[in-house]
């Protein structure tokens, strides 16, 4: 099975609104690199496990492909393009960051107007892992994302999980609670099922 798709919000890092030649410009970050002095630095996805972005986890997919900037993910609301020039995303020590010049659509403006207004106030991105580690630190599950294809960046609405996850969350905890021992491979295979898991419940 292909490894799914998904979406994660920048927590803490809101997209921000300004004017470039009279015209509006949408930036933000859409993720940020695993940094051990920072705990917020890290997603989690259930009670005792974590994901990490780390550094150099985008290099070969900004090389490499034509990301979207899109709001809340949907391919209908699109704002920008990197082959069209109407979007710029780049790294920095930080993170994902990214830049977009909407266009004068229905969409582009009404998203415009609800940042402005404070009504949005979040970054995300879509992507597919190629490249994980994934590690059992005295009880915590790490996965590291070592690699991601990026789909697309830009601003959202709400956090990556929904309600939609309960479940999931629910018997992946239970099955967490209960292990004993367990081995890196099983860790790395549990792991997979969960991610499986996530994407189907989305």
């Amino acid at each position: 099975m292909p490894n799914p798709l998904y979406t994660r919000n920048a927590r803490g890092l809101p997209v921000d609104l300004h004017t470039r030649g009279g015209k509006p410009v949408i930036t933000g970050y859409a993720a940020v690199f695993y940094n051990p002095a920072d705990p917020g630095t890290e997603y989690r996805m259930f009670e005792d496990m974590v994901e990490r972005i780390m550094p150099g986890a985008f290099d070969k997919t900004l090389r490499e492909g034509d990301v979207r900037a899109l709001f809340n993910h949907r391919d209908d609301n699109i704002l920008g393009r990197v082959r069209a020039g109407t979007l710029r995303v780049w790294t920095d020590q930080r993170g994902l960051k990214y830049e977009i010049d909407p266009p004068d659509t229905t969409a582009g403006r009404d998203v415009v107007e609800s940042i402005r207004r404070g009504d949005v106030t979040g970054s995300s991105f879509m992507f597919r892992p190629v490249s994980n580690t994934y590690r059992d630190v005295d009880g915590l599950y790490i996965v590291e994302r070592n690699a991601v294809e990026l789909y697309d960046v830009g601003p959202v609405t709400f956090p990556a999980y929904t309600a939609t996850d309960t479940g999931v969350r629910a018997e992946v905890n239970e099955w967490i609670k209960s292990r004993s021992g367990i081995s890196h491979a099983a860790v790395k295979a549990r792991a997979r099922a969960v991610e499986v898991m996530l994407a189907m419940a989305n």
